[in-house]
């Protein structure tokens, strides 16, 4: 699938254009929509609407679910996309003299950060060794090498987002970090796209080039293509150290492999052997297990395959008669699902308990097709309940069929060739046809014999070759295998027939047969073989040949084994186990001491991620948005057949039918990185990351209001010296504290999604929504009082830094304009900055005071739930609060100001705990001891509320009937339902307790002196 050069690619304007709102001389270019106020309009609109829908929420009491991924992603509106243009050459600082844009912009964020970081090499260990908060400890790990023939997918976008997080947090940990990149050759996917582009472009198959220049062609492909991945992870932020590059194809790992290969051999490890393996005639090469597909069938399906003229029906079971020799009227009646393989059938098995066959034991068969006799035998293998409970034996072409045709000494008989067609041990009437086209002229030649006995629909498992797409053919070869289940097992019986001799070079294997045969080694000619181990064998080495490996180098002596081992889970066995066993072998000791295993990613539907779905997303696509349009393209231009083709193009209007929006790579790898590392398959949506790029949008707007009221001449005081001057400082400062502990234990055990769930909740519940909210008045007064700047500064700087290993381009935007800390050289990046450490906070960490406050936000909620109810949207009333325990007092005077502020009323007071009720005042509790009362005379016209408080009286009403009324769907919980019944009823009793008050003040209305 083909992608447009990052250098040109430009998120899709839906329809914008560039904006004459701000000066060039901003070095700002923003584009909106035409005639500038229309889309500031729709964004009203909006605003107003949720602000709607919110209130009635809250006045329901009801926590709404979040709209489901389809509806959500058709909410979203463009933004606003500034592009930071000020001149910068490649590699050199970002300048960031200028003011903030008004919003944030993923593209203005992301731009010219990247290259810099690389030129200073702030991603080599080297230069970490030397960074203040260094320590002697390293932390090395090996990105799961991705395969070259394509371009990274979201399931890949996982594993980098994991990965960089853990390195980012170690390396300003002062850790050395050693992050080695690099990418897979992938023997079978580049062989299959060099091939198609070799007779696409020039009319040439493989077998027609020399090795030689074949590998000519692959590296040539390799060069032009393989860069691709590599910006995929510059666009991430992978923060890898680019000097250290592998490619499992390139001189070193080359090395490594022919090392590997002579060592193993000479351990018995290796051996070769003729055995069944898993063969795609299409690419005419074996392939791994895992590159076979499982295709499960429901019944009889038909398949267009590579090189088959017409589709071929599979999912059939068909039934053929043997005749029993000597008795004319005898048979055996066997189901096969393949019929093109009967040439290569040696016997008949059964049971030996099966007694419909007892007395067929030891007698003989006439094959259906050529007439010679075949053995009727007995295994207990055979299961009689399955069809007929007589099967064929075809050893050359079953995994079952050779281990039970070894058993009873059965010679194979090879009779589908390498390319799909019929050998000549099928006769001359068979030999050279397609194996599909062969099956229906074997079914007619039954028919004619007398012996087909029909067909039925049969469920079954098809292997299809991932790569090809054709029917996996099990074919006898030669190959060289590797001894895994004893690896110390030296007994290994290899092929017999021919001398194999193994060396690093010509040379040595010359000097090995000279030795074997006694024979001079210039009279002898040696051959290689043309064959190779698949490429999981390179990959299996990498931990370790990236390193230098089997050289002597300084990085294998410093960094290997691996700290930690991080990919998905479904690789366990085809790599991790790989990895283990080969650098447990080759290098005397474990290749990681730790595994780190996340989920597979899955689509909103919960459907593995599939071309032929049209579910597979490029990072990219989220990064910087994407029309349908193009999406729909990409579809087009790839290799699907027309009917995958419909229904992946239908998908993909379904869910993206506006496109994907521009989200950002910080707001994706939070995303990414907040779900368990295996909390069971990841269900992710383009929605739920939209929602984490408004995150960055807070944070964007905190810091500049925290820049705005810190100044030009703000000097920062030593963390250690700060001191809370307010109950509100000292809270957010223990809220901080707090965070920084939360984050550090989930780096420690792994575990980001307790990193994101922490941050996420200062940045936007502490920070954003309280402490900014309460500090606000106070930064009225003018000069600014120190103590909440010093704090702001503090929450800034501290809150940046740990959230920088998760969204480093925010991060590193923002703290670069926060003015330096005296004393000492501040670090010249956030990225190798002091990671916060839970200890040299605890001084802020007050879990009493937090307590306390947390009752302080009920009150807040109370107040805002009172403001609701009476639609007090300007007024500020007067607040009370009276609590019968002497202790509340207290808590409650500290924070009174605070209280008003976020509960948006006036001033604020406490009632003793004997006086009466002020009356008139609306009245909540927040607990058994505590009341909170407002203030409602002259506030409130109960002649115009009333109404309304009837009109939404009955609109709740008639949900509550509703939902009485009718029946639970299927899976709805009963407890959820029931919760819902107890918000209406709830919300109902608030509004006849409301409506009662205000009837009340019609009658009375109370005297100053009440009160």
């Amino acid at each position: 699938m083909p992608h447009l050069p990052l250098a040109s690619f430009r998120p899709p304007l839906w329809g914008l254009r560039p904006s004459r709102g701000l000066p060039r001389s901003h070095a700002l270019s923003t584009q909106s929509e035409p005639n500038g106020s229309a889309i500031s309009q729709r964004n009203r609109e909006a605003k107003q609407k949720r602000l709607r829908q919110k209130q009635a929420a809250l006045e329901a009491g009801i926590v709404q679910k979040t709209k489901s991924p389809a509806e959500s992603s058709k909410a979203w509106t463009p933004k606003e996309i500034v592009l930071y243009e000020i001149p910068t050459e490649h590699g050199e600082k970002k300048d960031v003299s200028r003011p903030l844009p008004p919003a944030y912009s993923p593209q203005y964020v992301e731009a010219a950060w990247y290259p810099w970081w690389v030129r200073e090499g702030f991603f080599k260990p080297e230069y970490q060794a030397r960074l203040p908060q260094a320590t002697r400890e390293t932390f090395s790990m090996c990105i799961p090498p991705p395969n070259v023939t394509g371009s990274l997918h979201i399931g890949h976008a996982l594993t980098v987002a994991i990965q960089d997080a853990l390195v980012r947090w170690h390396r300003m940990r002062g850790d050395q970090v050693l992050w080695v990149p690099g990418s897979d050759h992938a023997g079978i996917a580049t062989q299959a796209v060099v091939e198609k582009q070799l007779w696409k472009e020039r009319g040439v198959r493989r077998h027609e080039l020399s090795r030689e220049d074949f590998l000519r062609e692959v590296w040539k492909w390799k060069e032009e293509k393989g860069g691709e991945i590599c910006e995929q992870l510059r666009v991430l932020g992978a923060s890898l150290d680019w000097d250290r590059e592998c490619f499992t194809m390139d001189a070193g790992s080359s090395v490594a492999v022919t090392e590997a290969f002579v060592r193993l051999y000479k351990a018995g490890l290796l051996y070769r052997s003729r055995q069944l393996v898993n063969w795609s005639c299409a690419l005419r090469s074996a392939i791994s297990d895992i590159e076979v597909e499982s295709r499960p069938l429901p019944g009889c399906t038909e398949l267009r395959l590579p090189d088959s003229p017409t589709p071929v029906s599979f999912g059939l079971l068909f039934s053929v008669a043997f005749p029993v020799d000597g008795e004319p009227d005898a048979e055996v009646v066997v189901g096969t699902t393949r019929p093109e393989t009967l040439p290569g059938d040696v016997a008949v098995a059964v049971h030996p308990d099966d007694s419909r066959y007892t007395h067929l034991h030891r007698r003989q068969l006439r094959h259906p097709l050529t007439g010679q006799l075949l053995p009727l035998i007995t295994d207990c293998a055979v299961q009689p309940h399955l069809g007929t409970g007589a099967v064929k034996v075809t050893p050359a072409h079953s995994p079952a069929d050779a281990e039970l045709g070894a058993r009873h000494g059965l010679s194979p008989l090879s009779v589908i060739a390498e390319d799909g067609t019929m050998t000549s041990l099928c006769g001359d009437w068979l030999q050279g046809l397609h194996r599909f086209v062969a099956r229906e002229k074997i079914l007619s030649a039954l028919r004619e014999r007398g012996l087909f006995r029909g067909f039925q629909d049969h469920p079954m498992v098809l292997p299809i070759c991932s790569r090809s797409g054709d029917v996996v053919e099990y074919l006898p070869k030669s190959q060289w295998f590797v001894r895994c289940q004893e690896m110390g097992d030296r007994a290994a019986k290899g092929d017999t027939k021919d001398c194999w001799v193994v060396g690093r070079t010509e040379a040595e294997a010359r000097e090995v047969a000279a030795e074997l045969t006694g024979r001079p080694g210039a009279e002898l000619i040696l051959e290689r073989d043309p064959d190779v181990l698949d490429t999981w064998f390179s990959s299996a080495l990498f931990p370790f040949s990236a390193l230098g490996w089997p050289q002597e180098t300084p990085d294998l002596a410093h960094f290997y084994p691996l700290s930690l081992l991080e990919t998905g889970s479904d690789l366990l066995l085809f790599w991790v186990g790989r990895m283990v066993m080969l650098g447990t072998q080759l290098t005397g000791q474990l290749p990681f001491s730790k595994v780190l295993l996340h989920s597979m990613v899955r689509d909103r539907q919960g459907r593995k991620m599939s071309k032929s779905l049209g579910n597979v997303l490029d990072p990219r696509d989220i990064i910087s948005g994407v029309e349908l349009q193009v999406l729909q393209e990409k579809l087009r231009d790839g290799n699907l057949d027309p009917a995958e083709l419909v229904i992946a193009a239908s998908a993909q209007r379904k869910d993206f039918p506006h496109g994907i929006p521009e989200c950002g790579t910080d707001a994706l790898r939070f995303a990414l990185c907040s779900h368990g590392a295996l909390g069971g398959d990841l269900h992710l949506s383009v929605s739920e990351v939209l929602s984490f790029r408004h995150f960055c949008n807070k944070i964007w707007n905190a810091l500049r209001f925290v820049l705005n009221a810190l100044g030009e001449k703000f000097i920062p005081q030593p963390a250690e010296e700060l001191s809370p001057a307010s109950p509100m400082d000292a809270w957010i400062l223990s809220c901080l504290a707090r965070t920084a502990r939360d984050c550090e234990r989930g780096f420690l055990t792994c575990e980001l999604a307790l990193v994101t769930h922490a941050l996420h909740h200062f940045w936007l519940h502490n920070l954003c929504d309280v402490y900014l909210e309460a500090v606000k008045p106070v930064l009225l007064h003018l000069p600014h009082p120190p103590g909440p700047l010093q704090v702001l500064f503090s929450c800034a700087d501290v809150g940046l830094r740990l959230l920088a290993p998760l969204m480093p381009f925010l991060a590193e935007e923002l703290w670069q304009r926060l003015p330096p800390r005296p004393g000492g050289a501040p670090a010249p990046s956030i990225c190798v900055a002091p990671y916060p450490s839970a200890r040299s906070l605890e001084h802020w960490h007050q879990p009493e005071l937090e307590r306390h406050f947390s009752r302080v936000q009920e009150a807040v909620q109370a107040l805002r739930a009172l403001r609701a109810t009476y639609q007090l949207t300007k007024a500020r009333p007067r607040v009370l609060l009276q609590s019968s325990e002497p202790g509340d007092q207290g808590l409650f005077e500290a924070f009174l100001e605070p209280l008003g502020t976020l509960g948006h009323c006036g001033a604020v007071g406490l009632l003793p705990p004997a006086a009466a009720a002020p009356s008139g005042w609306a009245q909540a509790p927040l607990s058994d001891t505590v009341q909170v009362y407002m203030e409602l005379q002259g506030l409130v016209d109960p002649q115009t509320h009333l109404p309304r408080l009837a009109a939404r009286r009955h609109k709740l009403q008639k949900q509550l009937d509703g939902l009485i009324a009718r029946t639970p769907s299927e899976g709805e919980a009963e407890t959820q339902r029931q919760q819902r019944l107890s918000s209406l009823q709830l919300e109902l009793s608030k509004l006849d307790k409301a409506a009662s008050h205000l009837r009340h003040l019609m009658d009375v209305s109370p005297s100053p002196g009440e009160l």
